[in-house]
């Protein structure tokens, strides 16, 4: 027993005395404490005693690509709140560049026999990648949700942001602020979400600017990297082709398209405007404050989390898109187009 109470301390970074106070169901532990150990339990393979039991309805596996990008971690705690209230346990997997994969992560929470899954951001979100690895779930049957990312040749629900209404929010915001020469930096549009920022960026030059299809070709650049690396390059090249403002795929990338144009001798906002996307966490306490198109974060969790639970439970949710209208937050990334860009050599 005292191995076994080592062990899932170990595995819930707390005491051992805490450990058996839980399991005990004796009072005097904190509420996240008391969840720590009970999904070290879960994880561990342990069974629970019977009179906690009832404290959960099962465990529910919950991937992101990574926790660099502020916007991951905000998904994760909503749906990990969302899913604790409904009785069940989640069980975070993340992952980082040459660790453990998302098929991995699928294989180790099938181990754990997990009640479904939620992807955030997930390979269904890559057009070019093997859509085969969630019918095989889909068929076991495994109720999972998907956000961020839509097929319709994966029968599961799916929680979206709408890209193509954010980058019009972003073009349309610009415009009225006097800017024309607008660009557009993201990741690689293999991705869904990036597809559909392009496609709606495109719609509203067209409509705003009059700008032709053609045209807005070299006003588009995109890199490997979707952090402040990659929005850096991405605007350097811009930056020559005479922009006054940058809309962004991210926040990162806003990041690093502000640090660009510094690095040309640009102020920011007064030379060249710049647009984020997601509103992630003290996006309002950069240099400058960003103005970004937010992420319904909580409503979307929310929403997954329901539309599983319903699948658990037995009751089909909507073999569908929800798609949640993005926010625009104006700060001070942003302001009036000057008339002529002047870029310092």
């Amino acid at each position: 027993m005292r191995a076994r109470l080592s062990d899932i301390a170990q595995q819930a970074q707390v005491s051992e005395a805490t450990v058996s106070r839980v399991l005990n169901d004796r009072p005097g532990v904190a509420g996240d404490t008391r969840q720590a150990v009970l999904t070290a339990l879960d994880v561990l393979g342990y069974e629970r005693p019977a009179r906690l039991r009832k404290r959960s309805a099962g465990l529910v596996g919950l991937i992101v690509p990574e926790l660099n990008n502020p916007i991951f971690p905000a998904f994760a705690q909503e749906i990990e709140s969302s899913l604790s209230q409904t009785g069940y346990t989640p069980v975070l997997c993340t992952q980082t560049p040459g660790g453990v994969t998302e098929d991995e992560y699928v294989e180790m929470l099938l181990d754990r026999q997990v009640s479904g899954i939620v992807f955030v951001s997930g390979l269904h979100a890559d057009t070019t990648a093997d859509l085969e690895r969630y019918r095989r779930l889909t068929t076991r049957p495994l109720p999972i949700v998907l956000i961020n990312g839509y097929t319709p040749d994966v029968d599961a629900p799916f929680i979206s942001c709408d890209d193509r209404d954010a980058a019009e929010l972003a073009v349309a915001h610009l415009v009225a602020l006097g800017h024309r020469r607008i660009g557009f930096i993201s990741g690689p549009d293999r991705f869904t979400p990036v597809r559909r920022k392009i496609e709606g960026f495109r719609a509203a030059m067209t409509r705003l600017t009059g700008t032709p299809g053609p045209e807005l070709d070299p006003l588009i650049s995109l890199s490997l990297l979707f952090g402040v690396e990659g929005g850096d390059a991405a605007t350097t090249r811009l930056l020559d082709a005479g922009v006054t403002a940058i809309i962004s795929g991210s926040d990162l990338m806003a990041l690093g398209a502000v640090r660009a144009g510094r690095r040309r001798g640009l102020s920011v906002p007064g030379d060249l405007s710049v647009v984020g996307f997601d509103d992630s966490p003290l996006t309002a306490f950069t240099d400058p404050p960003l103005t970004t198109l937010r992420q319904p974060v909580h409503p979307m969790a929310v929403a997954a989390v329901r539309a599983l639970v319903d699948e658990i439970n037995g009751h089909a949710a909507p073999r569908s898109e929800y798609v949640f209208r993005p926010e625009l937050v104006v700060r001070g990334s942003t302001a009036a187009a000057r008339t002529t860009l002047a870029v310092p050599a």
